[in-house]
């Protein structure tokens, strides 16, 4: 699920790639040898993003059982800390490849984003459906239940 672990986990692992994406620029290697660590970065940020999203339209179960409030802080600090990361790793794509590199670059983020929507964050909304229809069934049925027993302690009673 979307909790504050969570975020401060995907935070951590764009941090990390993007700490060896800065050695690698620093060290003049070229974009191809940095795959995987742009691949991280870009799939870390996606998770935030989605995250964020979560956040701001949360179920009702989370509404009840979890801290809404903090999870929204825990994405907006980290979704700014990413902004940092995003303007580094632009500046240094463009000078040391040009603008056309960055603009490459977004097109490739962009299309992670959409195979991770697609797989990743559809099964998430369906398993917080579930749960989300699980908890309201069981709140339902508590309350069926607890009306019951008052009309059967009183039946007794008379």
């Amino acid at each position: 699920m979307f909790d504050p672990i969570t975020i401060g986990a995907c935070l951590t692992t764009a941090s990390t790639a993007f700490a060896g994406l800065k050695k690698a620029f620093q060290a003049g290697r070229d974009i191809e040898s940095m795959t995987g660590d742009l691949s991280r970065w870009m799939s870390a940020v996606s998770d935030i993003e989605q995250k964020e999203k979560s956040a701001k339209n949360p179920p009702i179960f989370r509404k009840v059982f979890g801290s809404v409030e903090q999870e929204a802080l825990e994405a907006f600090a980290a979704k700014k800390k990413l902004e940092e990361q995003r303007y580094e790793l632009k500046t240094f794509i463009q000078f040391s490849h040009g603008h056309k590199a960055w603009d490459e670059l977004i097109a490739m983020e962009g299309k992670i984003r959409k195979a991770r929507q697609e797989q990743l964050y559809r099964q998430q909304e369906i398993k917080e459906r579930i749960i989300e229809g699980i908890f309201i069934f069981l709140l339902v049925c508590t309350i069926i239940g607890f009306g019951w027993l008052i009309w059967y302690l009183k039946s007794i009673q008379e």
